[in-house]
């Protein structure tokens, strides 16, 4: 992760240190990875959120419908969020993300473990 964070511009990288530093937050036992080639964030063996610089704009994945309603007004498509560098997710916002798909993850692990 490091490594891809480290190629981008200033502007870029800046605002995915700080998504970084949020999600950490909200999931300090996730562990860091690269996952379909950009950084990523995995718990319980499910992939948590990803995130991702692009030319004009950069991207959270948070792959969950759960709060769909607090999206209303962002650039989304199916499983993304668009955001200018310089118009940062709220914290807040990212952090529901995270809780969201954490317990999401933990719905799909029991499953798992109960089959």
């Amino acid at each position: 992760m490091d490594a891809y964070l480290s190629a981008l511009p200033n502007e870029q990288r800046a605002a995915l240190d700080r998504l970084r530093k949020i999600i950490r937050a909200a999931a300090p036992m996730a562990e860091e990875v690269i996952s379909y080639g950009i950084p990523a964030f995995y718990i319980q063996g499910y992939g948590l959120v990803w995130f991702a610089a692009w030319k004009n704009h950069c991207s959270l994945y948070p792959i969950s419908g759960a709060i769909t309603r607090e999206l209303k007004g962002y650039n989304t498509a199916k499983g993304t969020i668009r955001f200018a560098v310089d118009e940062p997710l709220p914290a807040m916002l990212v952090r529901k993300l995270v809780k969201a798909r954490m317990a999401e993850n933990t719905k799909r692990a029991k499953k798992r473990v109960g089959k």
